[in-house]
């Protein structure tokens, strides 16, 4: 019998050939380790955002843990009521709370100090007047929380004791600034200058990475989005406005790099911002958004 083979079936057995052949040297031993050699970093960083005083103060406490040491702290307990079942919660899964970190003595951050010490005996870290702080750290002093680094940035304007922290774990980036910088929109200058506002904004904060996520005191970025429209109406803004009336909560959504782009309080040398405010002076142009910003 003789067997006949179609010029299709030739053409099929090259392609298949060439298929299997290619399959081979991609998955070849080599080149499955040299795919895989880089070792993958497994970020151990947990945030908790605990809202507390919804619909008043809208203020934030976070809970933030290594999941991997297990430690953990928290940061501006100021309602224990609605902080403390948290820390329960957290203790009773097996992790370790070991501080108290306020970002300034305020009432709404620091005023929750005392009942949470009766309940956990740990110290409190934070500005000088914070009700029993232990310990004030120094500008750009560190320590850590489990293997997760932490910098303190000395903030003053809002408050003279205001301190942002900045925490990283690997690649992944956080800053909890208190009353200093909310989404879109800044702190009122209650015992500062628009200088010390100035620095705290576009220099010290300003230096940290873009990428970094910001964790602000409060929600209160649909009231910063309408101030920012009537001097500034850039696509971040528009962005960020669309972004706030579609969800509640906007903390740790926004980056250092993305407040540089919809917060006016960061882009005081904007040749538009200057012309409304009528001021060419960065520290100028800072006050008087403030001031714009208080009577709107």
């Amino acid at each position: 019998m003789t067997t006949f083979i179609s010029l299709r079936q030739v053409i099929t057995s090259v392609v298949l050939m060439s298929l299997f052949a290619a399959t081979i040297k991609r998955y070849s031993p080599t080149l499955l380790a040299s795919r895989f050699s880089k070792p993958i970093t497994a970020r151990a960083m947990h945030i908790q955002s605990i809202p507390m005083w919804e619909g008043t103060g809208n203020n934030y406490a976070y809970l933030v843990s290594d999941e991997k040491t297990k430690e953990a702290v928290i940061i501006d307990p100021a309602n224990p009521p609605e902080v403390l079942p948290h820390l329960k919660a957290k203790v009773t899964s097996g992790f370790n709370l070991t501080k108290i970190i306020n970002t300034h003595h305020h009432h709404d951050h620091a005023g929750g100090n005392k009942e949470i010490k009766r309940s956990y005996d740990i110290p409190i870290i934070g500005g000088r007047d914070c009700t029993l702080v232990a310990e004030t750290p120094s500008h750009k002093s560190k320590f850590k929380i489990g293997n997760i680094d932490v910098t303190a940035l000395h903030t003053p304007c809002h408050t003279q004791d205001s301190i942002c922290f900045f925490l990283e774990d690997g690649s992944d980036r956080a800053v909890f600034t208190g009353d200093t910088l909310f989404i879109g929109g800044c702190g009122r200058f209650f015992e500062g200058k628009p200088a010390e506002m100035h620095k705290a904004l576009n220099e010290v904060l300003a230096s940290l990475p873009d990428d970094t996520k910001v964790y602000p005191g409060h929600e209160y970025t649909k009231g910063n989005v309408k101030f920012a429209k009537k001097v500034l109406n850039n696509d971040a803004i528009k962005k960020l406005d669309e972004y706030s009336q579609a969800n509640k909560e906007t903390q740790g959504k926004f980056t250092i790099g993305d407040e540089k782009q919809h917060n006016v309080f960061m882009r005081v040398d904007d040749p538009e911002i200057q012309k409304v405010t009528g001021k060419k002076d960065p520290i100028d142009v800072m006050g008087a958004l403030r001031s714009m910003k208080d009577n709107s």
